[in-house]
């Protein structure tokens, strides 16, 4: 059996030091190391990396999800939402990821409890297009944005796109468009 590979990013130690009554999860792929960190502590670790003068993560370069529906390997919730934050002043990338799982019928519009994290716009004020992104296209809710809508699809659309049970062809929703000619438009 070969030996778990060891986790050498320099900002880890430090969030379980601070963070000592919290149980973590980290991986490394291709030298690029991700925390999973609880829902609940979220935005507390966010705040730390960003204003701990040891860590200094000034720069969140994206904000996306991951549908694990059907996906080989065991996650530990069917959606994760992953934040990943770059120290300029360091030369560091991390990772942070949150698991979750619905808790209702994931197929409908509807608002699902167990989908909610916390936002971080109040810390990084660039997460507010991304966090609308992910709301959009998983239906994943950020408790205290600022502006939670639609941005890519029509207020009223009746689905989250990139959720892996939503049909590759849609349900119809282009069919019903309403045509407009060149000169009407």
């Amino acid at each position: 059996m070969a030996a778990a590979p060891k986790l050498d990013h320099p900002s880890l130690p430090l969030v379980k030091e601070r963070f000592a009554d919290v149980k973590f999860m980290a991986t490394e792929f291709r030298g690029q190391t991700t925390l999973v960190v609880p829902a609940e502590k979220l935005h507390d670790v966010a705040r730390f990396l960003r204003d701990d003068p040891r860590c200094q993560y000034n720069f969140l370069s994206d904000v996306t999800a991951v549908d694990y529906l059907d996906y080989p390997a065991p996650q530990p919730g069917r959606f994760a939402v992953i934040w990943n934050l770059v120290s300029h002043a360091n030369d560091r990338r991390l990772r942070l990821k949150v698991f979750m799982n619905p808790t209702i019928d994931t197929t409908g519009i509807d608002a699902d409890p167990a989908l909610i994290v916390d936002s971080v716009t109040d810390l990084w004020p660039g997460a507010e297009w991304m966090e609308r992104e992910v709301y959009d296209m998983y239906g994943i809710r950020f408790r205290n944005h600022p502006d939670l809508r639609r941005i890519l699809t029509w207020k009223d659309f009746p689905a989250h796109p990139l959720r892996k049970d939503y049909p590759l062809r849609g349900r119809g929703e282009r069919e019903h468009y309403q045509k407009l000619a060149r000169d009407s438009a």
